[in-house]
């Protein structure tokens, strides 16, 4: 992966379903941080090196976090994602590293999954009522979601894969929210490390990255929750270091239209709700960002084709599906390391 924040340092001047399992007791050297971002919280658990500062810390990560939502928020009027709608068509346009590098890694998800992980797919979010705009949540016409699929797909993006730097074909809309959670946890990550922090637990709604050893002596332990909303506690403890994990489920944002469950998460190729009946997909992987991703696109292709992706390609997932009878779990072979 490039590098992550060196140009969010400059402007700096400097799912969702996870939580931490917490330990018998704490050693002094415990450094916890949080804050508000992306619409939701960070969370961080540190192991601390002896002149480790953490006010000074805390001020350096809030100020990062806030220049990447000027990159990467659709929620920023002025910010760099949002800005790829103006730009001319047909023509190269620079961007930022950062940018080029969530979408090189979207791109690459969108391969993997068949095009069911689609940073273009707004429109469709919109018409369904599930977007920003918060329009009424209905079942749209089949003209209409016709319509809205002509203007999503990768199809009408070009990114040059030497340089930072993208070609618009014709109007789109990016909505980097199936990346961009995972793609901070990693730049915050990397600030850590180049602080001499080794042993850390980094969180920002949901997703995870961990390295080293937590307060216990041993790997950090984290939950996959329970598909059942809010407090529904732990559906399997996990063991993690050196990696990044997502969760991504259909079950908190969904509507009712004559006694039909439709879920917020959108097939990119039928412009529908997904209609199985798998609940999340948790994925662990080198960094956040690609886990990010790559459990939205798995959750989206159910957990059969999930699973049999993830055996062809040696992925660590863990697939939670409802049944009549409450919740089954399965997971692929790369996946039974982390079991705790």
């Amino acid at each position: 992966m490039a590098d992550l924040f060196s140009s969010i340092l400059q402007r700096a001047a400097l799912g969702l379903l996870f939580f931490v399992i917490a330990g018998c007791s704490q050693k002094p050297e415990l450094v916890k941080l949080s804050g508000d971002t992306m619409g939701t919280r960070y969370n961080i658990s540190l192991m601390a090196p002896g002149d480790f500062e953490a006010e000074a810390a805390q001020q350096q990560l809030d100020a990062l976090l806030q220049a990447f939502n000027q990159i990467a928020s659709t929620y920023e009027p002025k910010s760099e994602v949002n800005a790829l709608s103006a730009m001319t068509l047909e023509d190269w346009h620079d961007i930022s590293h950062t940018l080029s590098d969530m979408l090189l890694i979207s791109l690459e998800v969108n391969w993997l999954t068949g095009g069911a992980f689609d940073v273009t797919i707004s429109p469709l979010v919109e018409l369904w009522g599930f977007g920003a705009e918060r329009r009424r949540q209905h079942v749209p016409s089949q003209s209409a979601i016709d319509a809205a699929l002509e203007e999503t797909g990768f199809r009408h993006l070009q990114l040059d894969l030497t340089e930072p730097r993208i070609k618009i074909k014709q109007p789109v809309t990016v909505d980097l929210s199936g990346v961009a959670k995972g793609y901070g946890v990693d730049m915050v990550a990397q600030w850590l490390e180049r602080q001499g922090v080794a042993n850390y637990l980094v969180e920002i709604g949901g997703e995870i990255r961990a390295a080293g050893q937590s307060a216990r002596g041993d790997v950090w332990r984290v939950g996959i929750e329970k598909p059942q909303g809010l407090a529904a506690g732990v559906q399997q403890a996990i063991r993690v270091s050196g990696v990044g994990l997502a969760t991504s489920g259909d079950y908190r944002n969904y509507f009712e239209d004559n006694g039909t469950r439709y879920s917020h998460t959108l097939d990119p190729k039928t412009g529908y709700p997904i209609k199985h009946r798998t609940a999340s997909v948790t994925v662990i992987a080198e960094n956040a960002a690609y886990a990010d991703a790559l459990a939205t696109g798995l959750l989206v292709l159910g957990g059969d084709k999930a699973l049999k992706l993830a055996e062809t390609h040696n992925l660590a997932i863990f697939v939670i599906e409802k049944t009549d009878s409450g919740f089954e779990t399965r997971w692929s072979k790369a996946f039974e390391p982390y079991l705790d």
